[in-house]
């Protein structure tokens, strides 16, 4: 009894206790609502005929895009890796970002709230707003250490550019068309480690806190905060010049980088595929994971934009838009990457596979190595950081606005009058909280983040329940019918036989793959203890267990026998007629029953 596959549905009669319990919560909520509707203020819509787009866009297409996609197409069979990677896209990719994007439109309501569809599943949300509050506590911490190489640019030579320094080593060299260097540091390395973290031998030797860091880490929240302190209609404002700057970026950085002595070589590298290399599993893994990472799928962003929609927006049309262009960007950033790469390849006299990194060694080492190589330097350095920095502050802004959503929308009354102070105040208390990843031992702290808490194996459980609480409990054939209502037409099945089926086998699949191929985690030559990984799974769990926790719960604490517990879990609570400030309740007590999934 997975869910609804047919028009036809069953209707779901329900035990006259439970039907008057039911009509007594609706009346007492519809009361409470008109006795305090007067003075709780309105919760924003989008005003510009492209905010809603320009948000996903640029929340979407991030760092992920220009540092790990490219990386892995050349490491895994170059075009090859392409089939795999547009597969999960369509088997997965898309369903889960227009299911999310969909169910935030027609309920206009933040990531908590969307589960009166399906109450049990409210652990879902829980989860998705602790995962949402660890990613922004860590993510950001890459805006700053952007912001601080890009104050470092400003100079007549770059800091990295010579062994001039006071960081600098007897070993380190800036010459990169020597042979042999395996017994030498880069300087580029040696300002990464030396100057900006000052790195520590391991995670149990924290250090003091770096304080140019602590401050650019402070002008990154604050960046954050302007921009969405004033609500969407500020947002959407500010997603024009966010959202854009970097494809300007990129286009720049592209014909420079073609220009290049090398750079075909670095493209064919990246492009020619290599269909052997589809044989290992290995390959289909890192096409999947990069698939739900890169959308920002499970962290309730996504339906928190979408909740900010009129009701009539064809949010279909916009999600296969924003699909496209995600996917496209990934590609043409891969482009101006490995022409780069391949220019370091001809000055370096190395193969290029051995020069493609991912991550920050891509972003903080391989390309300032490059840009010192350049004329004039710091003019390529200031437009490649620039770049970095807009492309991940609105992804972080977008899932800082996704988190407050939630919270604003579950305790609208308490939470909504005060939006700039509550805003500020998550603000703060995440910068104290991230400034553990900015000490002299903050780099080892930041992996153990990325590792554990908002990532790999507790997004894939996430997403999974995400999926089959609305196509198999709600009723897939019940949300095709909503998104109808809104679009005017029907989507095609497609998606329906992707949410009932093919996403959560795939999701699964995915991971009990992760999970059995999970390795210690390292940094470098560096192991992590046991008692660092034992505090990386506290932050993994302290999000999944709400999803079983929560329905627990709830089955303990509903009155009724077992069946009727289940259906008391299991179906909407109230009519879904809503707009600009959240749920309202539907009168008609069989309103939410007629076609749920049993």
């Amino acid at each position: 009894m997975m869910g609804e596959t047919e028009q036809a549905s069953l209707e779901i009669i329900l035990p006259p206790s439970l039907r008057q319990t039911q009509l007594e919560e609706m009346a007492e909520a519809t009361g409470s609502q008109a006795a305090k509707s007067e003075t709780l203020p309105n919760r924003g819509n989008w005003k510009g005929r492209f905010d809603f787009l320009l948000s996903c866009v640029g929340y979407a297409i991030g760092l992920g895009n220009v540092w790990r996609f490219p990386y892995l197409c050349g490491k895994n069979g170059g075009g090859a890796f392409l089939i795999p990677y547009f597969l999960t896209l369509i088997f997965a990719g898309i369903p889960l970002f227009l299911l999310e994007t969909a169910l935030g439109q027609y309920t206009s309501i933040g990531g908590l709230g969307v589960w009166k569809l399906a109450p049990m599943f409210k652990g879902v949300g829980l989860a998705a707003v602790i995962l949402s509050f660890w990613l922004n506590t860590y993510y950001i911490v890459i805006i700053a250490w952007a912001i601080y190489y890009l104050f470092s640019s400003f100079k007549s030579e770059l800091p990295w550019q010579s062994c001039d320094n006071e960081w600098n080593t007897k070993m380190c060299f800036s010459n990169y068309s020597m042979l042999d260097t395996s017994n030498m540091t880069s300087a580029v390395t040696e300002f990464w480690e030396r100057n900006v973290h000052q790195i520590t031998s391991g995670l149990d030797e924290p250090g003091s806190i770096r304080w140019p860091l602590a401050g650019t880490l402070a002008l990154s929240w604050l960046l954050v905060y302007f921009s969405i302190w004033k609500g969407v209609e500020w947002t959407g404002k500010v997603v024009y010049f966010s959202a854009t700057y970097p494809y300007f970026m990129l286009i720049i950085l592209f014909f420079r980088g073609v220009t290049l002595p090398g750079a075909k070589e670095g493209i064919l590298f990246y492009i020619t595929p290599n269909f052997n290399k589809l044989s290992n599993s290995q390959v289909w893994l890192d096409a999947a994971t990069q698939i739900f990472f890169s959308y920002g799928l499970g962290l309730g962003s996504l339906i928190a934009l979408g909740s900010y929609n009129m009701f009539h927006n064809n949010v279909y049309r916009d999600c296969l838009i924003v699909c496209s262009i995600n996917s496209c960007t990934s590609i043409f950033a891969g482009l101006v990457i490995f022409s780069v790469i391949g220019f370091m390849s001809h000055i370096t006299k190395k193969p290029i596979n051995e020069l493609a990194s991912s991550g920050p060694g891509l972003a903080f080492l391989a390309y300032p190595q490059a840009v010192t190589q350049l004329r004039p330097p710091a003019l390529w350095s200031i437009l490649f950081f620039s770049m970095l920095l807009m492309l991940g502050l609105d992804s972080q802004f977008c899932t800082v606005e996704g988190f407050i959503t939630a919270l604003m929308d579950e305790y609208p009354h308490r939470l909504r009058t005060h939006k700039k102070l509550f805003i500020a105040v998550m603000c703060i208390i995440s910068y104290l909280i991230g400034l553990c990843n900015i000490t002299q031992g903050g780099l080892y702290v930041f992996k153990l983040f990325d590792y554990y808490s908002a990532s790999g194996m507790t997004l894939l459980f996430l997403v999974f329940f995400e999926t089959i609480s609305i196509s198999w409990f709600y009723g897939v054939n019940k949300f095709y019918r909503n998104i109808e209502e809104m679009i005017g037409y029907r989507p095609c099945i497609w998606w329906k036989l992707c949410w009932v089926y093919f996403t959560p086998i795939v999701v699964l699949g995915v991971f009990l793959f992760s999970a059995v191929e999970m390795t210690p985690l390292t940094l470098g030559n560096y192991v992590y203890p046991k008692w660092g990984q034992g505090i990386g799974w506290f932050m993994a769990l302290s999000s999944m267990v709400f999803i079983p926790g929560y329905t627990a719960y709830m089955f303990f604490t509903t009155k009724g026998t077992f069946t009727q517990r289940l259906q008391m879990m299991t179906q909407p609570r109230q009519g879904i007629i809503i707009h600009n400030n959240g749920l309202k309740s539907n009168p008609s007590p069989n309103s939410g029953y007629a076609d749920a999934t049993v």
